[in-house]
């Protein structure tokens, strides 16, 4: 058996965590989730029957983790050979932006997909406040760094990097030089390559 089992649908945020396991070397088990035909498995692993789900199977016990950015966490935590964990100086930016991401930026991009905007009154109860000042806050944490965690790439770029590139892709986000920059130096990553030709293919064979 494999370590994990992964349930995903590449038409979705599982993309995230396929390159989160191949970031991190692990060995896992696909199971593709079909929207209308849930397997009884996953539905018991996540009532939510959302995806991406992972099940690591470690020391005769199954850990269930959900949320894409909980599950890049974990799996820097278990697999600390793949050197994509925090040092003490790290820590500050590699906590905050993974969560500003999956908060402010998530939220952001979906509420103008959704095509609702929160009134100037409102902007205090909408956790990101609005999409210019979610972007103007991005726009300048990218315009002196590498990486989110200065020089070296950790677990947070695959999060904050997942959230950028599925922005631009979709035309909702600005194509500002320094969030373009960032997004190139991610879709340069080995393991954001090989997890991507993996989803892209399975989309093409939906798709026929």
């Amino acid at each position: 058996m494999a370590d994990y089992t992964f349930y995903t649908n590449p038409m979705s945020r599982g993309q995230i965590v396929r390159w989160a396991l191949h970031e991190v070397g692990a060995e896992y088990e696909q199971v593709l989730v079909d929207w209308q035909d849930k397997p009884e498995a996953f539905l018991a692993a996540n009532p939510m029957g959302k995806v991406p789900t992972i099940v690591h199977h470690q020391a005769g016990a199954d850990r269930v983790v959900t949320e894409a950015a909980a599950i890049c966490l974990y799996l820097a935590e278990m697999h600390p050979e793949a050197s994509l964990l925090p040092n003490d100086a790290e820590m500050a930016d590699y906590y905050r932006w993974t969560f500003f991401a999956a908060g402010p930026i998530e939220q952001c991009i979906t509420s103008r997909a959704l095509k609702f905007e929160p009134s100037a009154e409102q902007e205090g109860m909408a956790g990101w406040g609005s999409f210019d000042r979610t972007m103007r806050t991005l726009e300048t944490f990218f315009s002196d760094r590498t990486w989110v965690c200065g020089e070296r790439f950790t677990m947070a770029d695959v999060y904050v990097g997942s959230s950028i590139d599925w922005g631009l892709t979709f035309g909702i986000l600005p194509p500002s030089q320094p969030i373009v920059a960032y997004a190139e130096r991610v879709q340069a990553r080995p393991a954001y390559k090989a997890a991507k030709a993996i989803d892209n293919e399975l989309i093409g064979k939906m798709r026929k």
